[in-house]
């Protein structure tokens, strides 16, 4: 039998849109002799839907989309086609949606599976929607006996690093029933590490189970979910027999003979080999995305001569063009000459449109308004984040008069400690890099930098400044980073306390107490923040849901 899996990139919610991909692909799969196609978990509507799914006219088209999927399948007599989409829950009791793979062929539907796992982790919210599959069946077909499970299905086993085990593990009952192939559509987001942590685990299970596993997986960005592909065939070994490129769409076909075959010799897998590589690929993907998807084409940034906003500008630029960025660098009285100048060379570097706005004189202006109010009291904080908040100001109205979307360019370090100012360089419809710790931001920068100059060199080795008072520098008011994202991995991404984390790391409590202090007291800033795009197992937003109002 000859299988295609569709890599592809759905939009949430692009019921019409999702059909015509499918559409498309199934024409240039029906040239090849293919048996069966399988598309990603519910590929028909998008992964994430969140409280799309609550809506009954939204469940209607979707009922209506899968209706005319069938139609078209009799155009395809000799394929059938197994895809993620949502079915109703008929039962007195319970959430009232499946997540479901529903097997089509000429016109008739000729099997569903509902997915059994929900996750309620991380970034997940399934169990919120939809109800566990009652039955957990096989299908046979052709010359298989297919097993079908959806993405989390597969991920309930003993050596699985994650904050979760079920009660029952899916494969195992397929395997029992006599499943001979087992599939799993998935919806997997990506984080650093994830391709690897996936391919262990399937291949622990199938290895297990002495069966060829096939997983099909979404590509694409979708809000702050980055979605990296790497869908995979496995033999009965657990060994890769093929696997499809990382971050962008494919198909890629398999026989399923060759799924009862030794691996064959690969140089490696088709994933990245280098870490930045892939990181790079993913938040130029995830930001291409997000524009297309939200329908902008053109976006605008606020260019500081620091490494964060030089870096959200780099990885705009590939992932939109340069003809479609703008850098703006709005100079104020305490901003060096050596930032303006820096900013010049990463635009010309990059080929983008650059504009000087100084705003020594809006912000003398605001001074001597608050000066009645102000009086008697030393500057501080509030004249410092003036600056950044007119700055805001000015590249919210820039964007809003030519259409653009104004890009943040916080990193993690930041956002974690709340040193970033709302209304200033807070604003914006994306944070690209907020997922990344401020070392990372420059792990990624050299990175960016390996085949041309493109970051200059004086922005890769100035010391971090905010530049909103006199030779201000970061260490100032912070701690080195490599000791503050050190803390902050393991207090936010591992969850230890502030005396575990210095014995452990053999840093001062006080420093280390300080630091989550500051975490725990600026998740109002963080509520207020732009969406950011996910590249790590623990990012602020959907997948971290911490109180505001609280002492703990």
């Amino acid at each position: 039998m000859k299988i295609a899996l569709a890599q592809l990139n759905p939009t949430v919610g692009d019921l019409n849109g999702n059909l015509e991909k499918l559409r498309i692909n199934l024409a240039e799969i029906s040239q090849t002799g293919v048996d069966l196609v399988i598309f990603p978990e519910l590929f028909m509507i998008g992964y994430p839907p969140r409280d799309l799914l609550d809506r009954n006219s939204f469940i209607e088209r979707c009922e209506a989309t899968l209706e005319k999927l069938v139609k078209l399948s009799t155009l395809y007599p000799n394929i059938a086609i197994l895809v993620g989409t949502i079915t109703r829950c008929r039962l007195e009791r319970g959430k009232k949606l499946y997540n479901s793979a529903v097997l089509i062929e000429n016109g008739k539907t000729l099997f569903t599976q509902h997915k059994s796992l929900l996750p309620a982790y991380d970034v997940f919210d399934e169990n919120r929607y939809f109800e566990p599959a009652g039955e957990i069946e096989i299908y046979p077909f052709k010359n298989e006996i297919l097993g079908i499970s959806i993405c989390e299905d597969a991920w309930n086993e003993a050596d699985a690093p994650l904050p979760h085990l079920y009660k029952k593990n899916p494969l195992v009952q397929l395997s029992k029933a006599g499943a001979t192939l087992l599939i799993n559509l998935s919806a997997s987001p990506y984080y650093l590490g994830k391709e690897k942590l996936r391919l262990e685990i399937l291949a622990r299970q199938s290895r297990h189970l002495k069966l060829p596993m096939l997983m099909v997986n979404q590509v694409g960005g979708n809000d702050e979910l980055i979605f990296d592909g790497c869908s995979l065939a496995l033999n009965c070994q657990g060994e890769v027999i093929s696997e499809a490129v990382q971050f962008n769409e494919e198909i890629l076909s398999i026989d399923s003979d060759e799924l009862k075959r030794a691996a064959p010799s690969l140089t490696g897998l088709a994933t990245a080999p280098d870490p930045m590589e892939q990181l790079e690929k993913a938040l130029i993907l995830g930001i291409r995305d997000y524009f297309n998807k939200c329908g902008f084409k053109q976006t605008i940034i606020g260019l500081s001569g620091g490494i964060d906003s030089a870096l959200t500008c780099a990885l705009a630029v590939k992932a939109l063009g340069a003809d479609n960025v703008w850098g703006i660098t709005m100079p104020s009285p305490y901003s060096s000459g050596g930032s303006v100048e820096d900013s010049r060379i990463l635009a010309e570097n990059l080929g983008i449109r650059f504009n000087i706005v100084p705003i020594n004189t809006l912000y003398q202006n605001y001074l001597d308004n608050l000066e009645p109010l102000f009086a008697g009291r030393p500057m501080d904080l509030a004249e410092e984040n003036i600056q950044a908040r007119i700055r805001g100001n000015l590249l919210m109205a820039i964007a809003n008069k030519y259409g653009r979307l104004l890009l943040a360019t916080g990193n993690k370090s930041e956002m974690a400690i709340g040193y970033c100012t709302l209304y200033g360089d807070m604003s914006g419809g994306l944070a690209p890099i907020s997922d990344l710790p401020k070392g990372l931001v420059y792990e990624l920068s050299h990175h960016i930098n390996q085949e041309n100059i493109i970051i200059p060199p004086a922005t890769l080795t100035k010391e971090p400044s905010a530049e909103l008072r006199p030779d201000q520098k970061d260490q100032d008011s912070l701690p080195p980073y490599e000791l503050l994202d050190r803390v902050l991995t393991l207090y936010i991404d591992e969850g230890h306390d502030a005396l575990t984390i210095a014995d452990r790391e053999n840093f001062p409590l006080k420093t280390v107490s300080e630091i989550i202090s500051a975490v725990n007291r600026n998740e109002y800033k963080r509520r207020q923040a732009p969406p950011g795009l996910k590249v790590t197992s623990k990012a602020f937003g959907s997948g971290r849901r911490m109180p505001i109002a609280a002492r703990f």
